[in-house]
């Protein structure tokens, strides 16, 4: 019940020896208040990463899961996300063909993953689950409509994504080392393990598992970086 418990936590978090980075995922938009952003991107040891289930971004659709916001609202969350950590990651999931899911409502979803840039982005296609309130509800979407607007939007994400990790060449990234078995890989601070993209590192490598090295990006490859040690 205590709305900024997790902002207290944080820094005690960072502060047990031995921890080096304190990830916060899966966090709802309303969640994510100004509190919560200073204390995610101004605490030391804490990733400058930001999990926020959107879930679509036509407001009529979020009405229709009973979930809130919109293209704009969304906007500005992840505008103040950035003026406080230009270089903070944000990843989200989308659903498409939920039931009485539009053309338009497909294309205001469209637009709002341009104007985002995320940095990761999951796309999946509605399916009926026994039990839910939207397995009963009217205007269902044809399955080889939800299928071609997978695809079209799993591309668009692929290609929006590919761009951003391309913007971070020249940025000095600090690498949590993940993999030191013939090449040395990791996940900067804007990486998730396991869903996110990785960094793979050239160069005198002072550590090993669990260390976290300085490196400059000098590549991209879709969402995965390349980047020199320093």
């Amino acid at each position: 019940g205590d709305l900024q418990g997790l902002e207290r936590l944080l820094p005690r978090l960072t502060a047990v020896p031995g921890v080096l980075r304190v990830r916060v995922s899966y966090l709802q938009p309303a969640e994510v208040r100004p509190t919560l952003l200073d204390a995610i991107t101004r605490t030391p040891g804490v990733a400058a990463y930001f999990d926020v289930s959107f879930q679509h971004s036509s407001e009529s659709l979020l009405r229709r899961m009973r979930r809130f916001g919109g293209t704009d609202r969304f906007l500005e969350l992840i505008a103040s996300i950035r003026e406080r950590a230009p270089e903070a990651g944000i990843r989200s999931n989308f659903i498409v063909g939920f039931p009485g899911e539009t053309d338009a409502d497909f294309a205001e979803l469209s637009r709002f993953l341009t104007a985002a840039r995320l940095d990761a982005v999951g796309v999946f296609g509605y399916s009926d689950e026994d039990g839910t309130e939207a397995a009963g509800l009217p205007d269902k979407v044809d399955e080889a409509v939800i299928a071609a607007r997978l695809s079209q939007l799993t591309a668009l994400a692929e290609e929006l994504t590919a761009q951003r990790a391309e913007d971070r060449v020249g940025q000095t990234v600090d690498v949590l080392v993940e993999s030191v078995d013939g090449v040395v890989e990791g996940r900067a601070a804007h990486q998730a393990p396991e869903v996110d993209g990785s960094v793979t590192l050239q160069g005198p490598v002072a550590g090993a598992i669990g260390s976290v090295v300085s490196a400059v990006v000098v590549g991209s490859d879709g969402v995965d970086l390349l980047a020199e040690t320093r």
